[in-house]
């Protein structure tokens, strides 16, 4: 098949009350050459139906069905797929401006990107900046700008040759989003929203916003993986090396103020470890030039 500039891929399952919202703004985009590749994955209500009736319609939508699996592993079904010089992505209870793909699109091609990041309705920011692989995956890491979602970014498609989603992992957009960044050159963003994430309960990243639902599963999910992504960055930017030691040592003590704070109950034994890790850096956190001076006071309260 011929390429087009843009694949947008997005996944959905059991969202039939709100899928449709997500298809229209895709649809409704002034941006006009572009595939729309949606992996319905395993829905048990009418999510696949409702994809499959805009296919009818609109020759660009393409529906895959498969049987039910991780995020990631429907996401990569979808990179198989996809045909486009670019990849976008968008989630199904989400939704974007009408400008979304050629604001991107137009943000790559102006500043000879290879990725391109706006903002979103929560983190409106009306600077633009173009920036380094290194410069990018800082800002990532401190998650004022935009964060590990692949929403609200655009990304050359070469970027993911050799490089899928994993397909067993929950949260495996931590590990894989700076992996990506980390393979381009240049990486352009300007924060004006084009995106709008729709933030509920059933987010797979809900306990983020409401830290209760925290649980001993999804803490050991997150150190595990934060511990491969600082591992990896430290390989390729090894010069950065403290800087990045300092990202999850911050991570770490702020789920040991949480569990404390909260008294989030069945974390008791990963809480011991963090503390144990934690001790073990003592020095080198307290010393680091990273390190924000609240912080610093919650090492020293609740490091001992």
């Amino acid at each position: 098949m011929n390429s087009v500039p843009i694949s947008v891929i997005m996944l959905t399952y059991n969202r039939q009350q709100s899928v449709s919202r997500a298809i229209d703004s895709i649809l409704a985009q002034s941006f006009r050459d572009f595939e729309f590749i949606i992996v319905d994955n395993g829905s048990t209500d009418r999510s696949g139906a409702i994809a499959d009736e805009y296919a009818a319609l609109d020759d660009r939508v393409n529906v895959i069905h498969r049987k039910r699996g991780n995020i990631g592993s429907g996401r990569n079904a979808g990179l198989n797929s996809a045909i486009g010089e670019y990849i976008g992505f968008i989630d199904d209870d989400d939704w974007c401006e009408p400008d979304y793909l050629k604001f991107l699109y137009d943000l790559v091609a102006e500043n000879d990107a290879e990725v391109a990041i706006c903002g979103a309705a929560d983190k409106i920011f009306y600077e633009k900046q173009i920036m380094s692989a290194e410069e990018a995956l800082t800002a990532l890491l401190w998650r004022k700008k935009y964060n590990v979602a692949f929403p609200a970014k655009l990304f050359k498609a070469a970027l993911f040759n050799g490089i899928r989603f994993s397909e067993s992992a929950k949260y495996d957009d931590i590990e894989l989003m700076p992996r990506i960044l980390g393979g381009a050159n240049r990486i352009a963003y300007h924060g004006l929203p084009k995106y709008t994430f729709e933030r509920h309960g059933g987010n797979n990243s809900a306990w983020t916003t409401n830290h209760t639902l925290l649980n001993a599963a999804t803490l050991d999910e997150y150190l595990d993986v934060y511990r491969s992504r600082t591992e990896w960055l430290i390989e390729k930017f090894p010069d950065s090396a403290e800087k990045w030691k300092y990202f999850e040592w911050s991570f770490m003590i702020s789920m040991v103020e949480k569990i404390g704070r909260l008294k989030i109950s069945g974390c008791e034994k990963r809480l011991e470890a963090m503390i144990h890790e934690l001790r073990k850096h003592r020095p080198e956190f307290l010393e680091c030039e990273y390190a924000l001076d609240y912080e610093k006071k919650w090492f020293d309260s609740l490091i001992i």
